[in-house]
């Protein structure tokens, strides 16, 4: 009964928290505070030395959630980002793609998802992808006449794959969570990660043959000679891509010491293309910085309150309430599901995979699911939030560089929602899509 009480303390303190608007970080920890220093009281008495020690817990939680090699990868692959959103790699995407599917059903439109797909190769982020993607393919579609709503649903949709796409930040912070190998984690997303670009042109494919006074004439024609010619400017960056991915799946290097070749691969990018300046340099170092602080200090709350459940037992608690439901493996990750989609709508990707890992994993475990399938599940889950209202981030970005209602946006991407939804259908259904790359590492 006391746990059940020491539960919903948590919960409404937390949420209290979260609603207030202070930082998530701050707000994990206030929570995870409150909840042993109630424990802790209730059974000893002695508050103030309650308190102290509680106190010498949180500092040395968050000294320990910090001190991790496999962290170091976190801010290296940010700054590939940060750099790369300076440089002239979207206008080179764009050149080098656009010959190669003027012929396609679509044409241009599958430039937003195939350039999503490739930059999410070397940024992590589906917020940077979103933003960098956007800026050059929204203005260049609108000129030639494409459909306004398919352009920004198809950018929206395939923003996401920045999660998923190795180098994946979200991947990371799974990783340190759990303690799980985050080269396996890159690797595994791999495939489901190819999967959705297949299925994103697909859709374009279909809707472009449904709906043909949408899409704009063909007005230039390229030889195959033409083609080769323009597809020079994708050397670069599949270059960094087969540079950090490939040495993680051959076992090279590391995920720390392939992002760290990628940071030198990027800025050599940067200072071939001309964009590498004393500027760019800074402004791409400090961006990196504040987005590597906010993730480290929310790990650190998140860290905090994980031990705080687990001192009150809630985690156990809970386990053995959803093992006593006698649910399926399908009935679960159903449930899950439908968890994940609403907590991701107000909070971002990494709040909910740090927030939700301790009380979540137990169960995992216990229904024998594999801890790095269960990592693509959760990122594709968390996925299909970032594109839905009220507080799905990739829909404001777009907003931001469309300036149309969020409703408009919102239900541009609904489509590729549905997509996504399929997408976890279809790992759920051949959980080797997500498993086989990894099974072959090291053979």
């Amino acid at each position: 009964m006391e746990q059940l009480i020491l539960t919903l303390l948590l919960v409404v303190v937390l949420f209290a928290f979260l609603g207030s608007g202070i930082w998530v970080a701050v707000s994990l920890l206030g929570a995870g505070l409150v909840g042993m220093v109630t424990f802790r009281a209730v059974v000893t008495g002695d508050v103030m030395a309650t308190t102290d020690w509680a106190g010498q817990v949180m500092a040395t939680t968050i000294w320990g959630s910090s001190n991790s090699w496999a962290l170091a990868a976190l801010p290296m692959f940010i700054w590939i980002g940060e750099i790369l959103f300076r440089s002239r790699l979207s206008e080179d995407m764009f050149a080098g793609l656009a010959p190669w599917l003027n012929r396609l059903p679509g044409r241009l439109l599958h430039v937003n998802i195939l350039g999503c797909g490739i930059f999410a190769a070397v940024s992590g982020s589906s917020a940077a992808t979103a933003a960098t993607i956007g800026k050059m393919s929204l203005p260049e579609l609108a000129k030639r006449g494409y459909d306004p709503i398919m352009s920004i649903g198809t950018l929206a949709g395939s923003a996401t794959l920045g999660l998923l796409i190795p180098p994946s930040i979200i991947l990371i912070v799974y990783g340190v969570a759990i303690e799980e190998s985050i080269a396996r984690l890159f690797i595994a997303g791999i495939l489901p990660g190819i999967m959705l670009v297949v299925m994103f042109m697909g859709y374009v494919v279909i809707w472009s043959l449904l709906n043909p006074d949408k899409i704009p004439r063909l007005d230039i024609r390229m030889g195959l000679k033409e083609r080769l010619f323009h597809s020079r400017r994708l050397v670069p960056v599949l270059l960094l891509i087969t540079g950090v991915i490939g040495s993680i799946y051959f076992g090279i290097a590391s995920p720390t010491d392939a992002a760290a070749v990628g940071v030198v691969l990027a800025l050599a990018l940067s200072w071939f293309s001309g964009t590498l300046n004393r500027a760019t340099f800074i402004d791409g170092l400090m961006g990196a910085t504040r987005t590597s602080c906010m993730i480290a200090f929310i790990l650190a709350g998140a860290a905090f309150l994980t031990v705080a459940m687990g001192f009150t037992g809630i985690p156990r608690m809970l386990a053995q309430w959803i093992g006593s439901l006698e649910l399926s493996t399908y009935m679960l990750l159903a449930a899950l599901t439908v968890f994940f989609i609403v907590l991701g709508c107000f909070l971002d990707g990494i709040s909910v995979v740090v927030l939700t890992t301790a009380v979540i994993q137990p169960m995992v475990e216990q229904a024998g699911i594999d801890r790095v399938w269960f990592g693509i599940y959760i990122v594709l889950v968390v996925e299909m939030a970032q594109i839905t209202p009220p507080v799905g981030f990739n829909l404001f970005i777009i907003q931001g560089l469309t300036g149309r209602n969020i409703l408009q946006v919102a239900r541009a991407a609904l489509p590729f929602f549905f997509l996504l939804l399929a997408g976890v259908a279809a790992i759920v259904a051949f959980p080797e899509i997500a498993t086989y790359l990894p099974s072959r590492m090291g053979r």
